[in-house]
């Protein structure tokens, strides 16, 4: 039985690879393509023109979902104030958590990854679909998420602002 923490993670060395934790150990987490990236990289900088100054979308940034558990989501918005240096954030900053599904990633990203969002009570989680790009939002209700939109053209959404997101500006 491993028992690591956030803080052993965080004393990785910096050509480590990135690393999610599931009750204290540690996952290498793949390495994107190159698509995969484009997509979660033209969403972070849609994000960062159209949020609101209260928000920042960052990427390649963990949230801490415990001591001894933590997820790497492609894309996260999360609350102002932001402390630049640092490489994990709580449950409490994020507004919403995005992932980029790959074909190795899908059961995770698709059923299991949304249950720990819930758990740490994110309010919204977005699904990314590749090939073609199509986007799924959902919205926490009680304990789980429930759809609230979805489309491979335009995303429109009222929550957490006022969201025409044009699939096509995502899309590599």
């Amino acid at each position: 039985m491993a028992d690591h923490t956030v803080e052993d993670v965080l004393h990785l060395p910096d050509d480590a690879p990135r690393v999610e934790l599931r009750d204290g150990v540690m996952i290498v987490v793949p390495s994107p393509t190159i698509g995969h990236q484009n997509i979660g990289n033209l969403l972070w900088f849609w994000l960062r023109q159209h949020a609101p100054d209260t928000f920042e979308s960052v990427t390649a940034v963990g949230v801490a979902m415990g001591l001894r558990d933590s997820l790497e989501p492609d894309v996260l918005l999360i609350r102002q104030p932001v402390t630049l240096t640092n490489h994990f954030v709580l449950p409490s900053q994020v507004v919403v958590a995005v992932e980029v599904v790959s074909p190795g990633t899908r059961r995770r990203d698709g059923l299991e990854k949304p249950a720990e969002y819930a758990a740490a009570r994110i309010p919204h989680y977005w699904r990314i679909e590749q090939d073609p790009i199509h986007v799924f939002a959902y919205d926490l209700v009680g304990n789980q998420y429930e759809p609230v939109a979805d489309s491979d053209t335009e995303l429109v959404l009222s929550a957490p602002f006022d969201i025409r997101l044009p699939i096509s500006e995502i899309t590599p």
